[in-house]
């Protein structure tokens, strides 16, 4: 007779799944949460590692959602795909931001960006389905898409080409397993803004050969001097039915933290991946919905501002990198994000310390000048650093000046 009480030996000894190990850590979230906790420790640590704006949510914003706290029936569950009035403000908001002209029943709400595009890659990809994904990439691209059982093709781009892939790059990474392409303009990490004339070709591409486009405008208010914005299904509407567009409150409102993004796709899209959230999370929370609600649905004043302060501070943190030796930065033209080339000091010593590669290099800087940057291995790019310049002007100038003073000193 079996001894049911004898223990239950798994037949084999992975304790986690291989789909779920094979996930790395958000290196941008890493950066800053280890920055946060020097912080918490007493040091004087200056982090350019999170795409976080230092201002606060505008007050308006605030309002509605502290109103909202107070009206019982924001306290129970609401419809798993968003508020309506919500899907309603942003088709308004599409069509002034952007021209493109969108139904109800193709809007998603989801906790953020992150999860709109998890959702997308989810609901389209197949085992063994290929993206195109332009290097450098933000860190969650590729683990999202892996996560849902596709496998990402990279096509490296680099400063020559302003870090914008060209049709002819994609061309040639395209196969008969690829489903899909990532598109992004404004870029983060790089801040490279693609011209109305390139969407349009990237756009009429994917549309010929018949892939998708997940494009993530999450930085579309964020451009600077002659860079536009463009979005590639208004500029190639015949392409509307393969294209999935990301987008959310976080960067343009000052809202990181408030968790709302959306995906507006075909509505067969849609409702797929409205009943895929419906068993995952549910509604995004209430609170947060309706205060996106006033963000969307107000003017862009407080944006403007924003903006203001965020070119200053672009042309702030590229002239003092570029001051420091070694060390080579193209202007950004869009989110708030510098992407430096550190490659001339890779294999040097500071201050007794060797780095062999750009993630070495930022411990080193980390450690010694307390400094927090986030190495280019983790966009897909090794030898350049991500530095975000959401942050005040003082913070720029003080963590460049001990950046400065730490790398000049460098030793073969």
């Amino acid at each position: 007779m079996a001894n049911d009480s004898a223990p239950h030996t798994p037949s084999t000894g992975n304790r986690i799944s291989a789909r779920i190990g094979a996930i790395a850590e958000s290196a941008t979230l890493a950066v800053d949460a280890k920055a946060k906790a020097l912080i918490a420790a007493g040091r004087p640590v200056i982090g350019f590692g999170a795409g976080e704006p230092d201002f606060p949510t505008p007050d308006y914003i605030v309002e509605a959602a502290v109103k909202a706290c107070r009206e019982p029936k924001w306290h129970r569950y609401t419809p798993a795909g968003g508020l309506p009035a919500l899907k309603e403000a942003i088709v308004a908001k599409t069509a002034r931001d952007s021209g493109f002209t969108v139904g109800v029943n193709q809007i998603l709400i989801t906790n953020g960006g992150k999860q709109a595009l998890y959702n997308a890659f989810a609901t389209l990809l197949d085992p063994g389905d290929e993206v195109i994904l332009p290097a450098p990439y933000w860190t969650t691209y590729p683990e999202s898409i892996m996560l849902a059982g596709g496998t990402p093709v990279i096509v490296m781009t680099d400063e020559t080409s302003g870090y914008r892939a060209s049709v002819e790059q994609l061309e040639a990474a395209i196969t008969p397993a690829t489903k899909a392409l990532v598109f992004v303009s404004p870029s983060n990490p790089t801040g490279a803004v693609y011209t109305p004339e390139m969407v349009k070709a990237i756009g009429e591409w994917a549309l010929a050969k018949g892939i998708w486009v997940i494009t993530d405008e999450i930085y579309e208010h964020l451009v600077y001097g002659d860079a536009v914005f463009s979005s590639m299904p208004t500029l190639v509407p015949e392409l509307a039915d393969r294209c999935v567009v990301v987008n959310g409150v976080a960067k343009t409102y000052a809202m990181t933290g408030w968790r709302v993004g959306w995906m507006i796709a075909p509505a067969d899209v849609t409702k797929a991946a409205t009943n895929l959230q419906s068993h995952a999370t549910s509604n995004v929370a209430n609170v947060s919905q309706i205060a996106a609600l006033a963000a969307v649905s107000g003017n862009l004043d407080a944006v403007d501002q924003m903006k203001i302060a965020f070119d200053r501070r672009r042309t702030l943190i590229v002239d003092l990198l570029n001051e420091i030796p070694g060390v080579s930065c193209p202007l950004p033209e869009g989110a708030f994000y510098a992407y430096p080339s550190v490659q001339d000091l890779i294999g040097k010593s500071f201050d007794g310390a060797a780095a062999n590669s750009s993630s070495e290099l930022a411990a080193i800087i980390l450690d010694k000048a307390e400094v927090a940057v986030v190495p280019g291995e983790a966009f897909g790019t090794p030898g350049f650093f991500r530095l975000s310049y959401a942050t005040s002007d003082s913070n720029i100038t003080e963590g460049l000046a001990r950046m400065h003073a730490l790398l000049a000193g460098a030793s073969n």
